[in-house]
């Protein structure tokens, strides 16, 4: 079973990159951030043509997510439960039996403005959430954007970059917060390659300098944790015409022995 979060960064702009994707990469599983369309809109036909079945929460202009499927989702839930919130930022569903979140979790603009401290409430909701999540579904990942490094190995210059937005300590607390409910990064799992990230700036040939950042991620409970056979950062849509700032991240899981 393989699952993948990709912030698309408007899915009106790059529909055909993401249809080409999954015909290269056909997973069970695609969380989409970003759409920065309203549910009206959403190109459900163009799944459903490619063979998928999608679950969306739109909003004008920002944010917006989805999960794209194989399998049926259910039990559908969007944003968090126990946070009120107006953006659109979180959809869950279960699929072959997984519970799946996906999220876009709040940029925080800089720390200290109204935007971090939405962010700091928004991630104790999330917290609180998802402890509640895992004691109905041990079997859980929880992927997406999330706006925040783990630590310097994250960062392409993490002097200059030391306590700014995605890199503060109270961010990634936050983050070690998430991992302690009873969760871990897959990425980390597998030997990986220095300086891999799945974010790059437009500006100043980010990309091909290579000065990005590691915000994108998939974590697993510990109940599949020993069902990862890999995760990798997919950067070759990051090359595209267009693209998206963000590279996909893909979890690669065993079938269960039972």
């Amino acid at each position: 079973m393989k699952l993948a979060t990709w912030n698309i960064n408007s899915l009106n702009v790059r529909l055909p990159q993401v249809l080409d994707w999954l015909k290269a990469n056909p997973v069970d599983v695609l969380a989409l951030q970003e759409l920065k369309l309203t549910d009206d809109k959403f190109p459900a036909q163009a799944f459903s043509d490619a063979g998928y079945q999608a679950q969306w929460f739109g909003q004008k202009t920002y944010n917006g997510v989805a999960l794209i499927t194989h399998a049926p989702a259910r039990d559908v839930v969007k944003n968090i439960p126990v946070f009120s919130d107006v953006m659109a930022r979180v959809i869950a569903a279960t699929v072959d039996g997984i519970r799946v979140i996906g999220a876009y979790f709040p940029n925080g603009q800089e720390p200290g403005s109204d935007k971090f401290d939405y962010k700091m409430n928004w991630l104790k909701g999330l917290r609180d959430w998802v402890r509640q999540e895992l004691q109905v579904h041990p079997e859980l990942v929880l992927m997406g954007d999330f706006n925040i490094t783990f630590d310097d190995a994250d960062v392409w210059d993490p002097v200059a970059l030391h306590e700014t937005i995605h890199c503060t300590e109270e961010e990634r607390y936050h983050l070690r917060a998430l991992v302690a409910l009873g969760l871990c990064d897959s990425f980390r799992l597998f030997a990986q390659s220095e300086k891999s990230y799945s974010w790059w700036d437009y500006r100043d040939f980010g990309f091909r300098r290579n000065r990005g950042l590691r915000i994108d991620h998939i974590l697993v409970s510990q109940a599949l944790q020993e069902r990862c056979l890999s995760c990798a950062i997919d950067k070759a849509p990051r090359k595209n015409e267009r693209p998206s700032d963000h590279a996909p991240v893909v979890l690669t899981l065993a079938c269960p022995t039972n």
